[in-house]
């Protein structure tokens, strides 16, 4: 899995544009949200998505996201927070009510390090996103070694990003998948990125031009792009 289109419940979707998507090449999506998200329109955006037969991930920001047709669920948890809601305050709570219910063989957790501060996510969680190298490799390794989490998604949400900050990341990492999401909006982007991310997540262009999404997902169909374990 190397490119996924991250799908915003609270933007103008449509069946049409669900279906160009999915035909770009692209591995699947990801439904989530921070914004005036509404159950309603979530679950017409997943019946769209699954209409294609590809993987779809529910991102669990708020109870919305809650679909249980899903196969798949992330769980995301922010490790560069500095309020303990955004790294089990919040989770704990969920679990407590609800844990006879959840489907635990179909849910990946996934650790947000987010390094824009400009972006609604790091202010929304409260994240610490002055970090160097090291920083950043160390959540790396937290994300590995301590919390055996199945995805590290480094996160510029709304500008692109360092890819040797990328690439550093990665080199910490064997079993947990570095997925990286933020400013994506051209093939060229889309490819330094892939060289160094195991997945890239492609979103807010989607919204701008999609013909220039398409061609993010393109890359991989016509093997533009260097898998990142051969760096």
């Amino acid at each position: 899995m190397r490119h996924l289109f991250k799908l915003d419940p609270a933007k103008a979707n449509t069946e049409a544009l669900i279906q160009r998507l999915a035909e770009a090449g692209t591995d699947g999506f990801i439904i989530g949200g921070t914004d005036d998200i509404e159950a309603e329109q979530v679950h017409t955006l997943y019946q769209w998505a699954d209409k294609t037969a590809l993987p779809i991930f529910m991102e669990i920001s708020e109870e919305a996201f809650i679909v249980g047709a899903a196969d798949h669920f992330l769980v995301p948890l922010v490790l560069n927070t500095t309020n303990i809601a955004w790294f089990g305050g919040k989770h704990q709570e969920v679990i407590k009510t609800y844990h006879p219910y959840m489907p635990w063989s179909k849910i990946w957790t996934e650790g947000y390090v987010i390094l824009n501060p400009e972006a609604k996510a790091a202010k929304h969680a409260d994240a610490n996103t002055d970090l160097t190298y090291d920083d950043v490799a160390a959540y790396a390794l937290m994300a590995e070694k301590l919390f055996a989490l199945n995805i590290l998604y480094i996160e510029y949400s709304g500008t692109y990003g360092d890819a040797a900050l990328v690439q550093h990341a990665k080199r910490f990492l064997k079993q947990t998948k570095l997925w990286y999401g933020g400013g994506i909006r051209n093939r060229e982007q889309a490819l330094e990125m892939a060289t160094v991310a195991d997945t890239i997540i492609v979103g807010n262009v989607i919204y701008e031009d999609v013909e220039e999404a398409i061609q993010t997902a393109k890359i991989f169909a016509d093997k533009s792009v260097t898998n990142p374990e051969t760096i």
